[in-house]
């Protein structure tokens, strides 16, 4: 991401915001059943980024599951949800999560079957993937229209998933907010402490 901006002055209400959208991430991760553990949360810039929350994989996936990519779905989407629980106002800040969330949502949808509504079939192909990647849609318009409002169905879903969790935990949130706006990082053991009391109260 890039080498830490300390030098950048950034103001008490996006550091507050940052704050709140890294630990709304953590909590979601860490709520999560197939997630990769929390390793570390800052909100030191580092590159375009304002603050950023890192998960380590424990393992090597040839393949990833349906659920997991719902997960990683919800978890992207937990920073989002974090602004507008705890500031009630939303921020450009999560334009990068919202981007991967739709990308990885599309490609459940149109090009591993993962439908309910539209089962087993592949809707694009990539185009050329020696080149830049992108896909084409090989199915009639109204089956184009039909895929993106599964899409964005499943985008709703994962995003309630987070709500749902933040609510839960929102006393937990409020507590990683403030202990990133003191210190500005918090490593996995320290996030897990305020984890493990948290469940205990």
């Amino acid at each position: 991401a890039g080498p830490e901006k300390k030098s950048r002055v950034v103001s008490e209400h996006e550091r507050k915001l940052t704050a709140y959208h890294e630990a709304g991430h953590a909590i979601v991760m860490h709520a999560l059943p197939t997630h990769d553990p929390v390793h570390q949360i800052t909100i030191v810039p580092r590159g375009g980024a304002g603050g950023m929350t890192i998960s380590l994989p424990t393992e090597d996936r040839s393949y990833q599951s349906k659920r997991y990519m719902e997960e990683q779905i919800v978890s992207l989407l937990g920073g989002r949800v974090a602004e507008k629980l705890m500031l009630g106002d939303i921020s450009t800040g999560a334009s990068n999560d919202i981007q991967r969330a739709s990308q990885i949502a599309r490609k459940m949808v149109t090009a591993y079957g993962m439908s309910e509504k539209l089962g087993l079939m592949a809707l694009s192909t990539v185009s050329n993937p020696y080149l830049d990647g992108s896909t084409m849609m090989n199915c009639a318009d109204s089956t184009s229209s039909a895929a993106d409002e599964e899409i964005h169905k499943l985008l709703m879903d994962c995003y309630a998933d987070a709500k749902n969790i933040l609510v839960e935990h929102r006393a937990l949130l409020d507590e990683i907010a403030m202990y990133l706006l003191s210190k500005e990082t918090i490593t996995g053991d320290e996030f897990m402490a305020y984890v493990n009391a948290d469940s205990k109260k």
